[in-house]
């Protein structure tokens, strides 16, 4: 398929809005960017917005043909995703407070949050829509073109999470709002399961 102007200010819109709306990514970079600012959770934010892209390369390139031989993985999945956001849901609630000498917490990787993306829920509802949309013929060019606006488009928007996060630092000094509002992000990221169910 031809890639017309009318489709990219499509895919650029669509990669926008599914990038900067709330999700398990964007929750936990606020969460990273209270609990340890923006500059330690710069790794966690390129690992995000580089580790997407990749997959949806990946899955341009043949992965979604997987999902069309054998649909019962989209189940595997969904259970894998599942399980895996309410353990960190679990750990994000139990994070030690800011200031605690026994906290011996630190933020995702740049490596832990681009393998994140393959048991993102969210990611993975982006990843198959934008490559169904914009790239139906699965060509190595549309594919590659999807995967570049969403690269040049995803880490400004995730980033402004973790902005927000950090300026929330700034109201969350007392360990006691720490400790809430990291229990309030982890049932905001369980609440974020309803895409995978």
């Amino acid at each position: 398929m031809q890639m017309t102007y009318d489709l990219y200010f499509g895919l650029a819109a669509f990669a926008f809005v599914s990038s900067v709306t709330p999700g398990p990514n964007n929750l936990m970079l606020m969460a990273s960017g209270a609990n340890f600012g923006f500059r330690r959770t710069l790794p966690h934010m390129l690992g995000v917005a580089i580790g997407f892209t990749f997959m949806v390369g990946l899955v341009g390139l043949g992965l979604m043909q997987l999902f069309d031989l054998w649909p019962p993985l989209y189940t595997v999945l969904k259970v894998a995703s599942v399980a895996y956001l309410l353990w960190l849901a679990w750990k994000l609630a139990n994070a030690a407070p800011m200031g605690d000498a026994r906290a011996e917490t630190h933020p995702m990787s740049f490596f832990q949050a681009a393998l994140f993306q393959w048991v993102n829920p969210k990611a993975w509802a982006m990843a198959l829509t934008a490559i169904s949309v914009y790239a139906p013929a699965r060509d190595v060019a549309s594919v590659l073109v999807v995967a570049a606006i969403f690269g040049a488009i995803n880490l400004p928007t995730v980033s402004s999470w973790t902005v927000l996060g950090q300026q929330m630092r700034r109201i969350l000094r007392d360990q006691r709002h720490m400790r809430m509002f990291n229990i309030g992000m982890a049932l905001l990221l369980v609440g974020s399961l309803a895409l995978a169910v």
